[in-house]
């Protein structure tokens, strides 16, 4: 949902305006300008005020954000076990992810692929993990086949 990524909308407008009052700093340090200088304090300021508050609120609302961050692995997780045709696009997307990250799951590893993991989309297995070309470290043996851990 749209909520989860409030944090991270807020985390890039605090760095653009961040950018735009180093600029200012920078101009009121080189044109010796108290006024600019003293916009360039207030600015910094304010940030750190709204930090300071958005730190406070995550620790109020830890519980609610970590309920819907779970509620959103687990609808995933329904996704990856779920063998409808809407749920093969997400299922593709999430194979390559795990093939780039080296991974295989999301909660429970394997088992949330549940009766979808012995299948494949195209020539890949799902967690298909090569020992012979990666560090061995890498891969583990589950369901007499190499998958990433």
């Amino acid at each position: 949902s749209s909520s989860l990524f409030a944090g991270v909308d807020l985390l890039i407008a605090v760095g653009s305006i961040i950018m735009v009052l180093g600029f200012l700093g920078c101009c009121g340090a080189i044109k010796e300008s108290r006024c600019m200088l003293l916009l360039f304090f207030i600015g910094l300021l304010l940030i750190l005020i709204l930090q300071i508050t958005g730190g406070i609120l995550g620790a109020v609302y830890r519980s609610q954000i970590e309920t819907s961050l779970n509620l959103t692995l687990m609808e995933s997780v329904n996704l990856l076990q779920s063998s409808t045709e809407g749920s093969k696009k997400f299922q593709e997307e999430f194979q390559k992810f795990e093939q780039m990250n080296h991974c295989c799951g999301l909660v429970n590893g394997p088992a949330d692929w549940g009766k979808n993991f012995n299948t494949g989309f195209g020539s890949n297995k799902i967690c298909a993990c090569e020992p012979e070309d990666l560090p061995k470290d890498l891969c583990i043996s589950y369901l007499n086949r190499y998958i990433y851990k």
